[in-house]
């Protein structure tokens, strides 16, 4: 209705709305003049009504009456022309309408009601041919995403810039696999749900539902909403047809661990929100990382994890398991942590985390500790809390003047290194890790002592240090673990 009165031939009629509101959101099908008192019979609803009210009855019972038969089937709105006849609209019909939640308009200029016919007709059949268009768009759009085999949170990306309101993805355990808020913060889109005014339709194929697709309120689409969702749906059943419905799991768990590690976000309530959908709620426990070096499927750790009572989110990154744990506190025993990894696989239990930021220290800080490990299987878990310089160094790791400082400090080993393929650097690390105790320095070297005690002379030399000195030893493992090292654990 409210289209229907910006156009310019219903400007040129004066209109003056009576009855407003909500009701100029009603959807105008067709528009249909008439003057007869009995017109309501000839209607099929989401007509407008053009009148001069030349055959209405004259008194305020019948002309509610008129009105109720209206809205009983469904007009859309009723515009009156005034004339001799009818000078003003009677109070009856405006409390009538405005009763009904009917779109009341009085026209106090002369139209004709074919030329407004024409022009809403045609406003209404330009905007199917738009419908149409936007539709073949879509479905071209969402039809070359299932193709491509896109994941689910591009798809929902996809359907939430398409309606240009955000867009969630849950699972049947409702957890969120994937959202897109556009310029809303997460946490405040993840509360809303399920929204009074948010659209949901099923993702679903051969019979087997997977989750649901949901938008929140936002602008009409010409193809409708529910049309733009629906597409969406379908594009995100292909994917589950194809991958199965555990890679959408894979994809939260993945998608949430390397925004957290990586720092994208903007607000750590939106990262809480999205831990709290996946079943990790920092508020009730406390949380730590655990990361794993093993090639067993990321799935088969996790179900050992909820064997354990544990809440966990798990991915894989760079050739290590990173979980994200909280378990109740005190019951992440080494026992524990063991049987959550598996054997004969390396383990590190990163420190305690009440928070986000905690759980990020907690997580760099247990990859840091794992790049630095070696490659030797074992049955020993190593804990974050038990390497208080690693901790530290973990914590300033981003801190360039560190990093400076160890390039600077190490510089003469760096370079011998480099020019005669030497060893120097593996040797001060095997020292520093076993201080005071240089047969098993040398043993961890895989060097016989004679040749060993050679290494530290020169390394003293080179760096005119006494290796000795405890200060001096603390500052050398410093610059180490400053050093941005890999997975693998390699200088």
């Amino acid at each position: 209705m409210a289209d229907v009165l910006a156009l310019p031939v219903m400007r040129d009629g004066a209109p003056r709305v009576l009855v407003g509101g909500a009701a100029l959101d009603a959807g105008v099908r067709w528009v249909h003049a008439s003057d007869s008192a009995g017109v309501a019979r000839l209607l099929d609803g989401g007509e407008l009504l053009l009148t001069t009210a030349a055959a209405w009855p004259r008194d305020a019972r019948s002309l509610r009456a008129l009105v109720r038969e209206l809205a009983a089937v469904g007009v859309a709105g009723l515009v009156v022309e005034l004339g001799d006849r009818m000078p003003r609209v009677p109070d009856a019909v405006v409390d009538a309408c405005a009763e009904a939640e009917l779109a009341l308009v009085a026209l106090g200029a002369e139209v004709k009601f074919v030329t407004v016919t024409e022009a809403v007709h045609r406003a209404l059949i330009d905007a199917q041919t738009t419908a149409l268009r936007e539709r073949q768009e879509l479905h071209e759009l969402f039809t070359a995403l299932s193709l491509r085999g896109a994941p689910a949170d591009v798809i929902v990306t996809e359907t939430a810039r398409a309606l240009g309101a955000p867009a969630v993805l849950e699972n049947l355990a409702g957890e969120v696999i994937a959202v897109e808020p556009l310029t809303s913060p997460v946490a405040a889109v993840l509360d809303r749900l399920p929204a009074p005014a948010s659209e949901r339709v099923p993702v679903q194929a051969r019979g087997v539902r997977w989750g649901s697709l949901t938008a929140l309120d936002g602008p009409a689409h010409p193809a409708g909403r529910l049309t733009v969702l629906e597409l969406g749906a379908t594009a995100l059943a292909f994917g589950c047809l194809a991958d199965g419905e555990a890679e959408w799991t894979l994809l939260a768990y993945r998608s949430l661990i390397d925004d957290l590690l990586g720092s994208r976000f903007a607000r750590i309530e939106d990262v809480v929100a999205r831990l709290r959908r996946l079943g990790l709620d920092l508020g009730e426990r406390d949380a730590c990382a655990v990361v794993v070096r093993t090639a067993e499927p990321v799935d088969r750790i996790r179900a050992r994890a909820a064997g354990e009572g544990v809440a966990a989110l798990a991915a894989r990154r760079d050739g290590v398991v990173v979980l994200l744990l909280s378990p109740p506190r005190g019951t992440l025993t080494d026992a524990a942590a063991r049987r959550i990894a598996g054997t004969g696989v390396p383990v590190v239990v990163g420190p305690s985390a009440e928070d986000v930021p905690g759980l990020l220290a907690s997580a760099r800080t247990a990859l840091d500790l794992a790049a630095r490990s070696s490659d030797d299987t074992g049955e020993a878990v190593r804990r974050a809390a038990d390497r208080p310089l690693e901790q530290l160094v973990a914590a300033l790791g981003d801190d360039r003047r560190l990093q400076e400082h160890g390039e600077r400090m190490l510089a003469p080993l760096i370079r011998h290194d480099r020019e005669r393929r030497g060893d120097l650097l593996d040797v001060l690390g095997a020292l520093v890790a076993h201080p005071g105790n240089r047969s098993a320095a040398a043993a961890a070297s895989h060097l016989s002592r004679s040749v060993f005690y050679q290494r530290i002379a020169l390394i003293a030399d080179l760096l005119d240090a006494d290796l000795d000195d405890g200060e001096v030893l603390a500052a050398l493992h410093i610059a180490l673990l400053s050093r941005p090292r890999s997975v693998a654990g390699r200088p």
